[in-house]
């Protein structure tokens, strides 16, 4: 006998259920199939020259950020170069280890970052760690218990709660370290063996990151002192974080971190779009998404028409996203005709996000060339201009050009309809790639 359950619910409780219901899909559509951000710098043709000071002030006022005058970078290539670092310096640290990562994943190099971490919690060192609870969702139980065991605290970045689920696509994407508040690294890779080594089907990825001393690793502190804020209510002070910071050698270096404001703009957008309007010689991009809304198209046709000679190096077949490289194939167009070269890398996938400008601003950090990061994520960039260090970041440029494949305006025109089939599919998820 089949017997049929019949519930019956409170009119008001429908309707408000209702309400809800259909708010919710409103909020869901807004974010895929509503307008991107359009951006116009309003008397660009009264911008400074981006080697002024009047430049400088209006950039530090802009994106909100302290010009620091003291620093020393160091560009490192790749995971052989940069892991070893972090790990040599976190080995040595005396009194904090602060991490931030959108990726920090179980493997070889994960557990060589929690056994480090674990030894100097025990020793007595304040060891922070804040990760993505959606980018590391499988970091959890036995593989960060040694740092927790040891002293070391975790927090998860905007996990699952009920009042947030509004909330729940803003990420932390930043990928920072500062040791003893007196060291930092910066760059686009997380801590995962994809960056650490590579295996008989994929190369080791291709990525930079840079270690800072100076005025800016407070800055860098400052960063993850944000979100570690709101992760777990505890703001962080005192000499174990912010202690005095002396150095000898002399840059200019602003550190640009920046989350989704109410109206959708954020200050990393702020610092790539004057950048790109300052621009009078060059402009090189390495980004591992590019899928660049109107106004940042608009911006980088107008400077090729300006006479400024613009290159962009992104993933080729072996990006690990191909649905979002099909799509960013697709807005090619526009560029190629403009003038503009693109190059896709061949080796490996290539995950660097660097931006130089005129041989002389350099933008090193989180920060992809596309709308999620742009308007969504939490990111966080270092802006120097100082010719030596853009020198250093170009050098790895023409030697990853060296193994790209250029993309002709006529190869891109008799791309296969199997292609332009999946840019298509690609556009409604374009938002959130």
């Amino acid at each position: 006998m089949l017997m049929l359950l019949a519930i019956s619910l409170p009119t008001p409780w429908v309707v408000l259920g209702g309400i809800a219901f259909v708010l919710m899909a409103l909020y869901l559509l807004g974010g895929i199939l509503g307008p991107l951000p359009d951006y116009r710098i309003t008397g660009a043709e009264e911008l400074p020259a981006n080697d002024s000071e009047e430049f400088l002030n209006l950039l530090e006022s802009l994106v909100d950020a302290k010009v620091n005058r003291t620093g020393k970078l160091e560009v490192l290539t790749n995971g052989d170069h940069f892991y070893p670092a972090v790990l040599q310096s976190i080995r040595k640290a005396g009194r904090s280890v602060n991490i931030e990562a959108y990726i920090f994943h179980r493997g070889e190099i994960g557990r060589q970052y929690v056994e480090a971490l674990a030894e100097r919690a025990r020793a007595g060192v304040k060891v922070n760690l804040t990760i993505d609870a959606f980018g590391s969702t499988g970091s959890r139980g036995a593989f960060l218990r040694p740092l927790l065991e040891a002293g070391g605290r975790v927090a998860r970045y905007n996990g699952v709660k009920w009042y947030r689920l509004l909330g729940l696509d803003n990420r932390t994407h930043r990928e920072l370290v500062v040791v003893d508040g007196k060291v930092g690294f910066i760059g686009g890779a997380g801590v995962a063996d994809q960056w650490y080594k590579q295996t008989k089907k994929d190369p080791r990825w291709r990525d930079t990151l840079v270690r800072v001393e100076g005025e800016a690793v407070a800055n860098l502190q400052a960063t993850f002192a944000e979100n570690w804020l709101d992760s777990r209510g505890e703001v962080l002070v005192g000499e174990d974080y912010f202690p005095r910071i002396e150095c000898p050698e002399q840059t200019t270096a602003l550190v640009i971190n920046s989350t989704r404001t109410a109206g959708g703009s954020t200050r990393a957008r702020v610092l790539f779009q004057l950048l790109l309007a300052s621009a009078r010689e060059s402009i090189s991009i390495t980004t591992p998404y590019f899928l660049p809304d109107k106004s940042l198209m608009r911006e980088l046709c107008s400077a090729v028409e300006r006479g400024v000679h613009v290159r962009v190096l992104v993933p080729g077949r072996k990006s690990d996203h191909l649905l979002t490289r099909s799509t960013s194939r697709g807005g090619y167009g526009k560029l190629l005709e403009a003038g503009a070269e693109v190059y896709e890398y061949r080796p490996s996938m290539i995950h660097a996000k660097v931006l130089c400008v005129d041989g002389r601003w350099a933008v090193v950090g989180s920060t992809n060339f596309d709308n999620r990061s742009f308007g969504i994520n939490d990111e966080v960039n270092l802006a120097v201009r100082d010719e030596a260090f853009t020198k250093r970041l170009l050098a790895d440029t023409e030697a990853d050009l060296r193994q790209a494949q250029r993309v002709s305006l006529q190869d891109w025109r008799h791309r296969p309809v199997t292609e332009r089939a999946t840019e298509l599919i690609g556009w409604v998820f374009e938002r959130q790639q």
